[in-house]
């Protein structure tokens, strides 16, 4: 009898994943130190080449104003040293940099900064988000009002507030709830813009939601020795400096050559071993693989899940399967990812979570269908500076649910990237009929 269409999928998936699962199951019971596959021709990246890159003791210097310095370069530095002010716009993020006192009111939407000189005030408008390009994302977030020079006429309110610290004004909203934006516009780049101050900031968060601050409370305490400013109770906050909104390098991406104190991937993920108190470095340090099997309750879903796990068990692994709920939770997941030597799952934004993975350990993505190239850059790539391994396998129309929903001759099926090139919201309309 001919095998029913709708399990292809998980099967022919299953014999690419598992070929490689059993050479994984092989290597990791051997105990080797290199990576599980040195011997099929990879390589995976050394950390240790990022140590030619400088590293200045900030211990030593430690000004408010070089801090501030190392965050404008060219033209912006020039800005900077001569106004105490200067602000960077790139397509995707703006960021404003303030050497002077400033005061902070208006729930956080308003930022004054005075000037000795006697110029007339200038204004500028900065949505605190590291996704300008993106409108949908960047209509939830709330405009912030920068306030450059003196008027006599309209001053601003008495601080109730003085701090002694540079403040850094960021949003946390915009795509806010989806772990992969969460880390892409928020998390990453308050790592690149702040790091380098060794904790001595304030964050001021605006459209400020206390599930999202206590979801990454690990991470806002390890980049800041102070409690966060929730400013939506309207008091005035007065800083010695500041830094409002956050700079971006690049899909779950740090860019070595651009950031103060020469940050890599290597050092954020060390920096998510130390904050999330991660135990695991490297896939050689389990006895048994373990392999973690990101299930999905509606789009994108493995439609024999059962029988896959059960595959996956017959060769050698402690399986875990997990659920969009269990992820909720960072502090306990995060560790549950790092006792892991491998991660499946179709493309989503459960896969965000390889960035807890210990070095050498593998990432299966099963792509659906004109998704090759979000799923190859949003989480194949930044695997590789991660010191991950990396698989994807490409479903073919037959293998989709929606060849049954809609056809063969259904431009979902012969030419998906039409569909694909109206938008997200209409991609998403029609593949939250996929079922994996």
């Amino acid at each position: 009898m001919k095998e029913p269409r709708r399990l292809r999928l998980v099967n022919c998936a299953a014999l690419a994943i598992c070929s490689m699962l059993i050479f994984l199951v092989y290597a990791t019971l051997f105990q080797s130190h290199d990576t599980v596959f040195d011997s099929w021709g990879y390589s995976l990246q050394n950390p240790s080449c990022n140590l030619s890159i400088e590293r200045i003791n900030i211990d030593a210097v430690d000004s408010q104003e070089f801090l501030l310095r190392r965050l404008v370069r060219g033209d912006d530095r020039v800005e900077l040293d001569s106004n105490g002010f200067s602000c960077h716009t790139d397509v995707y993020s703006k960021v404003c940099v303030e050497n002077k006192p400033v005061r902070i009111y208006n729930k956080g939407l308003t930022v004054y900064v005075p000037n000795d000189d006697r110029q007339p005030r200038a204004k500028r408008i900065v949505k605190p988000y590291a996704r300008q390009q993106d409108e949908t994302a960047m209509r939830v977030v709330s405009p912030v009002e920068v306030l450059h020079g003196n008027n006599t006429i309209d001053q601003p309110p008495a601080c109730d507030f003085t701090h002694d610290v540079t403040a850094v004004v960021f949003s946390s909203r915009g795509f806010a709830g989806n772990v992969y934006h969460e880390f892409n516009e928020i998390v990453i780049p308050l790592f690149i813009t702040t790091r380098h101050f060794r904790s001595r900031v304030k964050f001021v968060i605006t459209d400020y939601q206390h599930w999202w601050v206590q979801k990454y409370n690990r991470v806002l305490s390890h980049l800041s020795a102070y409690d966060v400013i929730n400013p939506d109770d309207g008091s005035v906050h007065c800083f010695p400096g500041a830094v409002i909104g956050l700079k971006f390098h690049g899909q779950l991406a740090l860019n070595i050559t651009d950031i103060p104190g020469g940050y890599s991937m290597f050092d954020f993920r060390q920096f998510l071993k130390e904050s999330y108190n991660l135990k695991t470095n490297h896939v050689s340090e389990f006895r048994k693989p373990v392999l973690m099997l990101i299930s999905r309750h509606n789009t994108r879903r493995f439609l024999n899940e059962d029988e896959l796990v059960e595959m996956m068990e017959g060769l050698g692994f402690d399986v875990t399967r997990v659920e969009p709920e269990r992820m909720s939770n960072l502090d306990e997941f995060a560790e549950l990812v790092n006792s892991c030597s491998v991660m499946v799952g179709a493309h989503g934004a459960g896969l965000t979570n390889e960035i807890f993975l210990p070095n050498g350990a593998l990432m299966v993505q099963v792509v659906p269908l004109a998704c090759d190239w979000v799923a190859t850059n949003l989480y194949g790539a930044p695997g590789k500076p991660m010191g991950l391994q990396y698989l994807e396998y490409k479903i073919e129309p037959e293998e989709s649910s929606l060849f049954e929903k809609y056809g063969k001759d259904h431009p979902v099926i012969t030419d998906p990237e039409s569909v694909t090139s109206k938008g997200y919201l209409h991609t998403g309309r029609c593949m939250s009929k996929a079922k994996i």
